[in-house]
C-alpha cells in the first residue's frame, strides 16, 4: 500500500528511534523493517536517515552505527536507483561522520568508511572526488580516509588502480608527517593493499581497463614508500605496526626496481627475521619472508647467497616450533617456512641439505624434529634435487633414530616412510631403518601415572606403535621393490624377546611376503638359513612361534599369525613337516577365529603339545630332534618375565625329550633343566615337573636316577657354595629345590607307563618324598599334597588292571589332615584344603577301607573346614607374609576346593552305600543347613544334593529295607524349598526327589519305575524361580501332599516335630514354607494328628505375636481361624474393639472370616445397618485459643467399614457381596462422600491422631467391593485415571466421583437403576458432602445414553432440577453441568426439557453467588452442548441475546470461560445463519477470534479454531470461508504469520466498506493484557497495510495506526517490540 510520505516518515522516524533497541532480536527486526522500506523508498528512507543523523547530532555511537549501516545496506542493493544528487549527498554525509571526530572511533567512523567503499562500487569517481578532497598534499589525512583508500582497492581493482599513481605521489611525503603509530599502520596496511592490488592488475591485463598499465609505472614510488617503511617503521615498538609493515614489505618487494631490490635484500631479510624475536604472530612474518625470498630468486639475485647462514638458522627455529593443529595460525607458519625451504632448496641444494643433517646432531627435541620435518618435505617435494644425497641421509638419520623422544620418533618414521617411497631402504644401511620400525611395532603400552596437562604434540606408545604397523604393512604392501630386503631379513625379529610385542605385524607382513614368493615360485622363497646372517637357527624358529601359538591372545593376539607363518615355513623348517602343518595347522586357525581369550578351550595348549609330538614323530630325525631340545633348554631364559610361557616350554622340552632317542642327550637336558631353574617360581616348579614328567614316560630309569642324583647334589646343601647360576642359597630357596623334585615325583608317577611304576612307588617315589613330611614350608605341603595325589592317581590307574593293598594309606591321609588343621579358619589364602581333599578323595578308593572313627575324623575336619570359610567376595586382611588374592583367583580357588569336598563325600559314601552310611555323612552336614549365612547353606545343600544323586546313581537293593531317617532328612530339607537363594530352593526339590525316589527303590519298585507323585516334583523347580506367595504356597502343599503320601504315621509326627523348628528358621522364606506345610499337613492327614491340635494351636497363637513376616502371618493365621470358625460372634467382639488402624493379626482375621458365605452376609448387613443409623462424624473445636472447626469421624462406624474393607479382601465374599451389591454400593459411595476432609479419631490410650486414611478406607472398600461383583472393565477404567486417589481427596473428590459414574456407566449399566433408587434419598441428606457426591454422580450419569434406555432420565432430569436451587454453590454448579450433560447422553431429549434447559442455563450464565465463575462456566459449556441438539424454533428468538450476553467473556483472564464462550459463540452461529443481524455479530467478534489464534492457552486456540470453521457460511466470503476450512484443524500446527497475510487478502478483497472497522478493532488489542496478542495485533496491522492497495486508502486511519505502532514500539516485550517493527516494514 502506498502510504502518505507523512505515515512512511513517522515510522521511519520510530524504527530510527529504536534501532538502539536493548533486544538483539528487535535491533534486527528494526534494521530488517528500515531495510525493506529503504528497498521501497530508499531515496526517502535514505533521506530520512542523513536528516536524522544530522539532527541527532549527539546520538550514542552504537545508535548512529545502526543507521549508519542501514544506509549501507540499502545503497548495496539499491545503488543503480539512486540519483546523483543523493548519491553526492551520501558521500558528503559519510564522509563527513567518518571524518567529524579527529579521534579514532572505530565502530562509527568503519560504517561510515563502509558507505563510501559500497558507493565506490559503482561510483569510483564521485568517491575519489570526495576523498582526495580529504587526502591533500602536505595535511596528514584522517585514519580512515587512507583505510577507505586501502578497502576501495581491495573491492574494485580496476577502478582504483589508475589512481594509485597519484595517490601514492601525494602519499610519500605523508609519510613523513605521520608519526602516530595508528596512522604509520594504516599507511602500511594500505600500501599493501595498493600493492596486492596492483600485482592483481598486472596479472590480469587482459581485463584491465588500460591494458597498457606496466610494473614499472609505480616501481619508483614504492621503493620510495618502501625506504620510509623499512628505514624507519619497521623499527616501531608496537608489534602490531610492524607486522603490518613487515606484510607491506613483503608485498612491495615484488614491484621495486630489480637493482634496488638486489640491493637491499642484505637489509631486508635481517629485519625481517629479526622480527621473529619481537612478535608472537610468527605467521605473518614467515608470509613476507617467502614473498621476499620468492621475489629474489625470481629475479635471481646474487646477494641472496650471503644471507643463506642466518635464513637457514632462523627457518630452522621456525621450522622446529610446535605446531597445534587445534591452532590454525600455528599450522600455516609451518606450511610457509616450508615453502622458504622449498624456495632456498631450488638454488641452493648443497647448503640447504648439509644444514638440515647437521641439525640433526643437536640434542635439543624440537631442533630434531624440525630437521626431520624439513628432511621429510624435500625428499617428496624436491625429488631431483634430493637424488644425490641419498647416501649422505641414510647416513645421517642414523643419529634421531637413536632418540628416546616419541615424538623424534614419530617424525623419523614419516621420513623413513618417505625414503621408502623414493628407493632408499634398497641401499646400503637400509636395513637399520627396518630394524626401527620393528623396535616401535614392538613398543610397550604407555603406563601414565595421574593426569598431567595435555600436550598437543604427545605422542603415546600406542599411537607410535599403530603408526609404525601400518608404515610395516604399507612397505610390504605398496612398495613392491621392498620385498627382498624384507624377506627373510624379517625372520630375524621373532625370536628375541626385546621384539615380542612387533610378532604380529611382523607376522602378518611375514605372511604377505612368503603367500606371494610361494605362489610365484621365486627361489628367494627358499631360505639357507646357515648362510643368512642374523637368522635364527628352524629349531629355535619353530620352538618360539609354538609357544606363542600356545598363548594366541598374548602380545597383541600373536597365535594365529605365528602359526600361519610355521605353515608357510615349513618346508624352510624341515621338509618333512609340511604335509603334517598342512593337515593340523588350519583347524587350529578356525578354532583361534572362532574364540576370544575368555571362550578358549582349556585344553588349546595341549593341542598345541599334540602338534609338536605329530611334527617330532614325522622328522624321523634325532640328530635334528636333539639339536632342538638343547636349543629349547638355551632358550628358556628368554622367558624369565613370562612365566607361563616358560611353564609350557618345559613341557615342550619333555615332549622332545620323549622323542630322543639318544640317552646321554636326554640325561644332559634333565640335568640343565634342573640346575638352571628359578626354583623360586611356582609356576616355574609346576613347569620343570610337568616337563621330567614328560620325559619319564619314555625314559623312566633314566629320569629317576637323574632325579635321585639330583636330591644329592650341592643344590641341597644349606651352606653357600658356587652352583651354576644360583649363588647364596638360604634356607627358604632349598625348600623350593626340594619342592620341584616333590612335584617331580608325583609327575613322573603319573605320567611313567602303567606296567613299569608300582613297584617303583614305594622303593623309589614315596620313600624320596615321605622325609618331608613334617616341613611346616607352605610350599613343600602344597608340593607334597599335589605329588601325593598325583601317585593316587596313577596307582588308582595300575589297579584296575592288577591287584594292590597301599598299606601307607592312612599314613598319607593323617599328613594330609595334619595340613589342613593349620590351615586359619577365617580364611582361605592357599589351596591346601582343595589339593588335600582332592588328594584324599583318590586315596579312598585304596585299599584297605578307613575305620569308623578315621572316616569320622576325616569328614568332621573337611567339611568344618570348608563351610566355616568366609563367603567368597569376603577380603581377608593382608598379613605380612602373604598376598592377597584379587577376586577371580579367590572364586577359582574357592569353586575348586567346594567341588573337592564334593568328591571325597562321594569317595566316603562309594565306601558304605547304606542308610547308615549317609547319615554318617548327612550328620556333618545338617546343622549347617539351617545357618543364617547364605554361602553356609548354599555349600550345605549343594553337597547333600551332589551325595544324595550320588546315592540314588549307585544305588543297588538286594531286600526291602526301611528308609528310616526319611522323615527326620524330609524335615530338615522340605523348608529349604522356599530359602531366599534361588540355587538353595532348586537344590533341595532336587534334594526331595532323590530321597523320595530312594524310598521307592527301598520299597521294592524296580529301577525304572516313576511314581507320578514323585515326578511331579521335578516340575516344581521351575515355579520356584521367583516365588510369590500363591506359588510358594501351591508348590508347598504340593510338596507336602506327595511327602505324606509316602510316610508312615510315625515318621509324620517326627516331620511335624521337625517343621516346629521350621518355624523359627534364621530364613523367613523358609518359615513361610514351614506354615503352609504344617497347614497342608492338617487338611490331608488332621485326622491322625487329633491329640497335637491345642498344643499346635496354643503354640501357634503365641508365635502369631512374635512373627514379623506378612506372609507367615497370614497362613498361621489361617491355621488359628479354621479351628476359631465356631466362634464367630466372639471373634467380631474382639476384632470391632481392636485399636485402629488394625495390625495385621487383626486384618488376617477379618480376611479369613470371609471365607464362609454365610457369616459374610450376616456381617455386611450388620455394617450397612450400622453405617446407616450412626452419624459418620462429629465438628469439633481445633483448639480453646483458634477458632473454626475440624470434622473428627465416629469410632464405631469407621471401625466397621475397616473391618467391611479385610472382609471383602477374601474372594470367597463374592457370593454374599453380589447378593446385595446396589444397596452395599450406595451405602459405601454415600459412606465416602462423608469421609472426604474427615480426621480419624485420636486413641485414648496413646493420645496420638491414628494413622489411618478415613476416606481412603470407604475408597478401598468399594474398590475391592467392584472386583468381587467383577466389573472389571469399570476397576481397569478408574485404575487407569488413577480415580481412587482423585477420589478419597477432598479438592479432587467431585472429579473422582464423576469418573465412577462414567465407568458404572460405561461398563455396570443393567445395575443402575437399583443403584439410583439407593442414592435419590440421600439427596435429601443433612450432609451437604453427600448431597455433593450423589449429584456428582447422577450429574455424569446424565452423560451417558443408558439412563435413558434404563428410563432413569426423568428421575435424574427431576433430581438435578431441585438442586438447581441448592443452598450450597457446588451442589448447583453440577446440577447445571448435569443438565448440559443430557445433550451428550441423550440428545434425543433435549427439545423435550427445552425450556427448562435454557431457563437455567441463562439463569446460570447471571449467577451471582459464584466467585469463581465455575456455574457459569458451567452454563456455558452445557448451553453449547445443549444448543447442538436444540430446534431453532426454540433457539431462534435468544440468539442475539446470548451473544452479546457472552462478549464480554471473550477477554476473561479466566482461560476456560476464554474457552467456554468461543465454543459457545460457534455453536450459536447455525441458528443465526442469514440473519444480517447476526452476520455483523460475527464481523464483530472475528478480529478477536483471528488474534486469538495466538492465545497462550492452547485450549482456547482450539475453540477459536472451532468457532471460525463453523461460522464459516455465515462470513460471506468464499475464500475466506475455504481459508478456514483448510487452516484451521485442530491437529494441525498454524503457520500465523502467513494465514494472516493470505486473510488481509481476502479481507482487503471482499469487504473493503469493513476495513475501517477491522484496523480500528485491531488498534483497541494494542493494548491487550497478553503480549502473544498485542504482538499479533501488530502483525495483523503490517499484512493489513501490506496488502492494501491504492484505490482502498480511504478505508484507512494510518494515523491511528501509526501512532499505535510507535507505542508498540517502546513495548515492554520484545516480542511485541519485534513484530512492531516487522509491521511497520510494510509500509510503503
Amino acid at each position: 500500500m502506498a502510504m502518505d510520505d507523512t505515515d512512511v516518515e513517522q515510522v521511519t522516524l520510530a524504527l530510527l528511534d529504536a534501532a538502539n533497541d536493548k533486544d538483539s532480536e528487535v535491533q534486527d527486526q528494526v534494521r530488517k523493517s528500515m531495510l525493506t522500506l529503504g528497498k521501497q523508498q530508499p531515496d526517502l528512507v535514505l533521506a530520512m536517515c542523513q536528516d536524522y543523523l544530522l539532527q541527532h547530532p549527539k546520538l550514542v555511537v552504537s545508535h548512529r552505527v545502526v543507521i549508519l549501516q542501514t544506509i549501507e545496506l540499502v545503497v548495496g542493493c539499491r545503488i543503480e536507483e539512486l540519483n546523483v544528487p543523493r548519491i553526492k549527498s551520501l558521500i558528503s554525509l559519510a564522509s563527513e561522520e567518518m571524518t567529524r571526530s579527529k579521534e579514532v572511533i572505530s565502530e562509527w567512523q568503519q560504517a561510515a568508511s563502509n558507505i563510501l567503499v559500497a558507493i565506490g562500487y559503482k561510483h569510483i569517481n564521485d568517491i575519489m572526488e570526495e576523498i582526495l578532497s580529504k587526502f591533500q598534499p602536505g595535511v596528514l589525512p584522517h585514519f580512515f580516509v587512507v583505510q577507505t583508500l586501502a578497502n576501495l582497492s581491495d573491492s574494485n581493482v580496476y577502478g582504483m588502480v589508475p589512481f594509485l599513481s597519484a595517490i601514492l605521489g601525494t602519499m610519500l611525503p605523508m609519510l613523513g608527517l605521520a608519526k602516530q603509530d595508528n596512522m604509520k599502520w594504516v599507511f602500511s596496511s594500505a600500501l599493501c593493499h595498493f600493492s596486492d592490488s596492483i600485482l592483481e592488475y598486472l596479472a590480469n591485463l587482459d581485463k584491465a581497463p588500460d591494458p597498457t598499465v606496466r610494473k614499472d609505472t609505480f616501481s619508483n614510488e614504492i621503493y620510495m614508500a618502501f625506504d620510509i617503511l623499512f628505514n624507519h617503521w619497521l623499527q616501531s615498538r608496537e608489534s602490531k605496526l610492524r607486522l603490518t609493515v613487515a606484510e607491506a614489505v613483503g608485498s612491495m618487494c615484488h614491484l621495486m626496481p630489480r637493482d634496488k631490490l638486489e640491493e637491499q635484500i642484505p637489509r631486508i631479510i635481517p629485519a625481517i627475521m629479526s622480527l621473529y624475536k619481537k612478535n608472537n604472530e610468527h605467521y605473518i612474518v614467515s608470509k613476507s619472508l617467502c614473498l621476499v625470498l620468492d621475489a629474489s630468486v625470481n629475479m635471481g639475485s646474487r646477494v641472496l647467497e650471503t644471507q643463506l647462514e642466518g635464513l637457514l638458522f632462523v627457518l630452522h627455529q621456525q621450522v622446529s616450533a610446535p605446531v597445534d593443529y587445534g591452532d590454525p595460525p600455528t599450522v600455516k607458519n609451518h606450511n610457509e617456512v616450508l615453502r622458504c625451504f622449498s624456495l632456498l632448496a631450488n638454488s641452493f641444494p648443497d647448503r640447504l641439505v648439509m644444514s638440515v643433517l647437521q641439525k640433526l646432531e643437536n640434542s635439543h627435541e624440537r631442533s630434531k624434529m624440525g630437521s626431520l620435518a624439513v628432511l621429510r618435505h624435500l625428499i617428496n617435494s624436491s625429488t631431483s634435487t634430493m637424488e644425490r644425497k641419498k647416501l649422505l641421509i641414510l647416513a645421517n638419520i642414523r643419529q634421531p633414530m637413536a632418540d628416546h623422544s616419541n615424538k623424534v620418533k614419530k617424525r623419523v618414521v614419516q621420513v623413513i616412510s618417505a625414503m621408502a617411497h623414493h628407493g632408499y631402504l634398497e641401499l646400503d644401511g637400509g636395513d637399520l631403518l627396518v630394524r626401527f620400525i620393528v623396535q616401535n611395532c614392538a613398543l610397550p603400552d604407555t603406563y601414565q601415572r595421574g593426569q598431567r596437562p595435555m600436550d598437543p604434540e604427545e605422542v603415546t606408545n600406542e599411537a607410535l606403535r599403530t603408526m609404525c604397523d601400518n608404515t610395516l604393512h604399507l612397505l610390504t604392501t605398496t612398495v613392491g621393490r621392498l620385498a627382498d630386503v624384507l624377506w627373510p631379513k624379517l625372520l630375524y625379529y621373532l625370536t628375541p624377546v626385546q621384539y615380542s610385542n612387533a610378532t604380529t605385524p611382523l607376522c602378518k607382513s611375514l605372511i604377505v611376503l612368503g603367500n606371494k614368493k610361494k605362489s610365484n615360485q621365486e627361489p628367494s622363497f627358499n631360505i639357507d638359513f646357515k648362510q643368512e646372517v642374523n637368522l635364527p637357527s628352524t629349531q629355535t624358529l619353530m620352538i618360539r612361534l609354538m609357544v606363542n601359538a600356545a598363548f594366541p591372545f598374548n602380545c597383541r593376539g600373536h597365535g594365529a599369525p605365528s602359526l600361519s607363518v610355521l605353515q608357510i615355513l615349513s618346508v624352510n623348517i624341515h621338509p618333512n613337516t609340511e604335509k603334517v602343518w598342512e593337515k593340523e595347522i588350519p583347524p587350529l586357525l578356525s578354532q583361534l577365529e572362532e574364540s576370544t581369550a575368555e571362550s578358549l578351550d582349556e585344553g588349546w595348549d595341549d593341542q598345541i603339545l599334540k602338534l609338536l609330538s605329530k611334527t617330532l614323530a614325522s622328522v624321523h630325525d634325532d640328530k635334528w630332534v636333539c639339536q632342538l631340545a638343547a636349543e629349547a633348554t638355551r632358550y628358556l631364559s628368554t622367558y624369565n618375565n613370562a612365566l607361563e610361557e616358560k611353564s609350557f616350554l618345559y613341557r615342550c622340552i619333555g615332549v622332545t625329550l620323549q622323542h630322543c632317542f639318544n640317552k646321554e642327550v636326554v640325561k644332559k637336558q634333565l640335568q640343565e633343566v634342573l640346575l638352571t631353574a628359578r626354583h623360586n617360581d611356582a609356576l616355574e616348579r609346576e613347569g620343570v615337573a610337568m616337563g621330567v614328567g614328560l620325559c619319564a614316560n619314555s625314559h623312566l630309569e633314566g629320569t629317576l636316577a637323574k632325579l635321585d642324583d639330583f636330591s644329592k647334589s650341592e643344590a641341597f646343601k644349606k651352606s653357600p657354595s658356587i652352583f651354576n647360576l644360583l649363588k647364596e642359597r638360604n634356607d627358604v630357596e632349598v625348600e623350593k629345590v626340594k619342592s620341584t623334585l616333590i612335584l617331580c615325583y608325583g609327575q613322573v608317577a603319573l605320567n611313567a607307563p602303567p606296567e613299569k611304576i608300582l613297584n617303583r612307588i614305594d622303593q623309589d617315589i614315596l620313600r624320596s618324598i615321605s622325609k618331608h613330611f613334617n616341613t611346616k614350608d607352605l610350599t613343600m605341603k602344597l608340593s607334597l599334597i599335589q605329588s601325593v595325589g598325583l601317585i593316587a592317581r596313577a596307582i588308582s590307574e595300575c589297579v584296575k588292571k592288577q591287584g594292590y593293598v597301599f598299606s601307607r594309606k592312612q599314613e598319607l591321609i593323617s599328613v594330609m589332615l595334619d595340613f589342613i588343621k593349620s590351615e586359619p579358619t577365617d580364611s582361605m589364602r592357599t589351596p591346601v584344603r582343595h589339593l588335600v581333599m582332592t588328594t584324599c578323595s583318590n586315596l579312598i578308593p585304596l585299599d584297605p577301607p578307613l575305620s569308623e572313627s578315621e572316616n569320622f575324623d576325616l569328614l568332621k575336619v573337611c567339611v568344618n573346614s570348608v563351610f566355616s570359610l568366609p563367603p567368597e567376595t569376603h577380603t581377608p586382611e593382608k598379613t605380612k607374609e602373604e598376598e592377597i588374592l584379587d577376586p577371580k583367583q579367590r572364586k577359582v580357588l574357592y569353586r575348586d576346593t567346594l567341588a573337592s569336598l564334593q568328591e571325597l563325600l562321594k569317595s566316603i559314601l562309594a565306601r558304605d552305600h547304606t542308610p547308615e552310611g549317609l547319615q554318617s555323612v548327612f550328620k556333618h552336614i545338617e546343622s549347617w543347613l539351617s545357618s543364617g549365612q547364605d554361602h553356609e547353606r548354599e555349600r550345605a545343600i549343594a553337597s547333600t544334593a551332589h551325595i544324595l544323586a550320588f546315592y540314588l546313581d549307585n544305588l543297588n537293593v538286594k531286600s526291602m529295607v526301611s528308609f528310616h531317617n526319611l522323615g527326620a532328612l524330609l524335615g530338615r530339607l522340605s523348608p529349604r524349598c522356599s530359602d531366599p537363594l534361588p540355587a538353595v530352593r532348586t537344590a533341595a526339590v532336587d534334594c526331595i526327589y532323590t530321597l523320595l525316589c530312594i524310598q521307592l527303590r527301598y520299597e521294592g519298585f524296580s529301577l525304572d519305575y516313576k511314581d507320578d507323585a514323585v515326578e511331579g516334583l521335578m516340575s516344581l523347580k521351575q515355579q520356584l524361580d521367583h516365588p510369590d506367595h500363591s506359588v510358594l504356597y501351591k508348590t508347598c502343599s504340593d510338596l507336602t501332599k506327595v511327602m505324606t503320601k509316602r510316610l508312615h504315621q510315625q515318621q509324620l509326627t517326627t516331620l511335624v516335630f521337625m517343621l516346629f523348628e521350621g518355624l523359627v528358621d534364621s530364613q523367613t522364606n523358609c518359615c513361610r514354607a514351614s506354615s503352609v506345610i504344617l497347614n497342608t499337613l492338617l487338611k490331608n492327614r488332621g485326622a491322625g494328628l487329633q491329640d497335637l491340635v491345642p498344643e499346635v494351636l496354643e503354640v501357634l497363637h503365641v508365635r502369631l505375636q512374635n512373627i514379623t513376616d506378612e506372609q507367615v502371618r497370614v497362613a498361621v493365621g489361617q491355621t488359628v481361624l479354621i479351628l476359631a470358625s465356631q466362634h464367630l460372634q466372639t471373634v467380631i467382639n474382639t476384632l470391632v474393639n481392636q485399636p485402629l488402624p488394625y495390625d495385621s493379626w487383626t486384618s488376617e482375621m477379618w480376611m479369613a472370616l470371609g471365607a464362609d458365605p454365610i457369616i459374610a452376609n450376616q456381617i455386611i448387613e450388620m455394617v450397612m445397618e450400622k453405617l446407616a443409623i450412626t452419624a459418620p462424624y462429629v465438628d469439633k473445636k481445633e483448639s480453646m485459643m483458634r477458632g473454626g472447626t475440624t470434622k473428627v469421624a465416629t469410632s464405631q462406624p469407621l471401625a466397621m467399614t475397616c473391618g467391611l474393607k479385610e472382609l471383602l479382601l477374601n474372594g470367597q465374599t463374592q457370593e454374599p457381596a453380589v447378593g446385595v451389591f446396589p444397596q452395599l454400593f450406595s451405602c459405601l459411595t454415600v459412606r465416602l462422600g462423608a469421609s472426604v476432609g474427615v480426621a480419624a479419631p485420636k486413641d485414648n490410650t496413646h493420645k496420638h491422631t491414628t494413622s489411618i486414611h478415613v476416606a481412603g478406607v470407604a475408597a478401598d472398600a468399594l474398590r475391592i467391593l467392584l472386583a468381587r461383583a467383577q466389573l472389571d472393565e469399570v476397576m481397569k477404567r478408574l485404575e487407569e485415571e488413577n480415580a481412587w486417589d482423585v477420589m478419597k481427596e477432598q479438592s479432587t473428590h467431585v472429579q473422582g466421583v464423576t469418573l465412577l459414574a462414567r465407568a458404572m456407566a460405561k461398563h455396570a449399566g443393567p445395575r443402575l437403576p437399583a443403584i439410583v433408587e439407593c442414592l435419590c434419598p440421600s439427596l435429601n441428606n443433612i450432609y451437604e458432602c453427600q448431597r455433593i457426591t450423589v449429584t456428582a454422580f447422577f450429574s455424569e450419569l446424565l452423560n451417558h445414553h443408558v439412563v435413558t434406555e434404563l428410563m432413569l432420565i426423568d428421575v435424574l432430569m427431576n433430581n438435578m432440577m431441585e438442586r438447581i436451587s441448592d443452598p450450597c454453590s457446588t451442589v448447583r454448579m453440577l446440577a447445571v453441568r448435569g443438565l448440559g450433560n443430557i445433550a451428550d447422553g441423550s440428545p434425543e431429549k433435549v427439545n423435550k426439557y427445552a425450556k427448562e434447559l435454557l431457563a437455567a442455563m441463562s439463569s446460570g450464565m447471571e449467577e451471582k453467588d459464584d466467585p469463581g465463575k465455575l456455574i457459569t462456566l458451567e452454563a456455558m459449556s452445557g448451553l453449547s452442548k445443549v444448543l447442538l441438539h436444540l430446534d431453532k424454533k426454540n433457539v431462534h428468538l435468544l440468539v442475539v441475546y446470548i451473544f452479546m450476553k457472552i462478549k464480554p467473556f471473550l477477554e476473561s483472564d479466566n482461560d476456560e470461560i476464554r474457552c467456554a464462550s468461543i465454543l459457545l459463540m460457534g455453536n450459536l452461529s447455525k441458528f443465526g445463519s442469514g440473519e444480517q443481524v447476526f452476520k455483523d455479530q460475527i464481523h464483530n467478534v472475528l478480529v478477536s477470534l483471528l488474534l486469538h489464534l495466538v492465545d497462550p492457552n492452547l485450549q482456547v486456540v482450539k475453540a477459536c479454531k472451532f468457532a471460525m470453521r463453523v461460522f464459516t457460511p455465515v462470513v460471506g466470503s468464499e475464500h475466506i470461508t475455504a481459508m478456514f476450512q483448510n487452516h484451521l484443524h485442530d491437529d494441525k500446527s498454524l503457520h500465523y504469520g502467513e494465514f494472516i497475510n493470505d486473510l488481509t487478502k481476502y479481507l482487503i478483497q471482499d469487504f473493503p466498506c469493513m476495513l475501517n472497522f477491522y484496523h480500528i478493532s485491531v488498534v483497541q488489542f494494542f493494548k491487550s493484557n497478553w503480549p502473544e496478542i498485542r504482538a499479533a495485533a501488530a502483525m495483523f496491522i503490517g499484512f493489513l497495510l501490506g496488502n492494501l492497495q491504492q484505490e482502498h486508502r480511504c478505508h484507512i486511519n494510518t494515523g491511528t495506526i501509526t501512532k499505535g505502532l510507535v507505542m508498540l514500539l517502546q513495548d515492554p516485550d520484545p516480542l511485541v517490540r519485534v513484530k512492531a517493527a516487522e509491521a511497520m516494514g510494510h509500509f510503503q
